[in-house]
């Protein structure tokens, strides 16, 4: 049975920070593209950064510099820091694992960024 647990979201104010995380159980986790996706009220879900079992990372434009995700194969976590938030940062995040025809979602943690 495969699992995508997310853990780390909250309230916070701007320009604060936040730390992600996401443990997977069920799938070889070396081999699998993981990424953080998200999506705000009333929009797609849209990606936010991805990083290969290589280590290959891809990040939307609205983050970059402000946001890192990272992995640990040894420990099947993906993580994804989140300096300098905005209040258009608001949003569910989730967890994603992909590999070939294989996609899978974690079920989302709120991250909401108000003063």
């Amino acid at each position: 049975q495969v699992q995508l647990v997310e853990s780390g979201g909250g309230l916070v104010q701007p320009g604060g920070s936040l730390r992600l995380s996401c443990a997977a159980s069920g799938i070889m986790f070396s081999i699998y593209r993981m990424g953080w996706f998200r999506q705000a009220p009333g929009k797609q879900r849209e990606l936010v950064a991805t990083i290969t079992g290589r280590g290959t990372t891809n990040y939307a434009d609205s983050v970059k510099g402000r946001f890192t995700i990272s992995r640990d194969n040894a420990k099947n976590t993906v993580n994804l820091q989140m300096n300098s938030l905005k209040a258009e940062d608001t949003a569910v995040y989730y967890c994603n694992g992909y590999f070939r025809s294989n996609d899978y979602w974690g079920q989302g943690t709120q991250v909401t960024v108000s003063s």
